[in-house]
């Protein structure tokens, strides 16, 4: 399994950080709201198309068996597109190729925080937003 970091353009430091709010918008796939160092700010990840979403703890991600060593994990880091992870390989191939036909190609994505690990599989690239926490729904 590969990973590839992400640079979601503010720092946040993994063990620090947690999955606040996940939530399936109309016109977009899914938002999910990020608590990062910053107790007035948030990072809200959104992506624009059709998703298969998994929530987990960090513990059973920590017992996944991958067939090879993780490859580019970086320490503290918190986003990722990932390769060859047995949750991507292991979607609805009939899924993936009509997504595929329709939007493009399918990446996986991995957010790992302190409590959380949200995976992402999509045609879409995720959007990284700064927001005020008061700005919360």
């Amino acid at each position: 399994m590969k990973y590839i970091p992400l640079d979601v353009g503010v720092s946040i430091r993994a063990t620090a950080s947690d999955l606040r709010s996940f939530s399936w918008r109309t016109g977009q796939c899914v938002e999910a709201r990020i608590n990062v160092d910053d107790p007035e700010h948030l990072l809200r990840i959104t992506f624009d198309g059709p998703c298969i979403v998994r929530i987990v703890d960090e513990f059973p991600l920590s017992t996944e068996h991958e067939d090879d060593p993780d490859e580019g994990l970086v320490s503290e880091h918190f986003a990722y597109r990932v390769e060859g992870a047995t949750f991507d390989t292991s979607q609805s191939d009939a899924w993936k190729t009509v997504v595929s036909i329709q939007v493009g190609p399918t990446c996986h994505y991995r957010f790992i925080t302190g409590n959380t690990c949200m995976d992402v599989v999509t045609p879409a690239k995720p959007v990284f937003t700064v927001i005020a926490t008061e700005t919360e729904p």
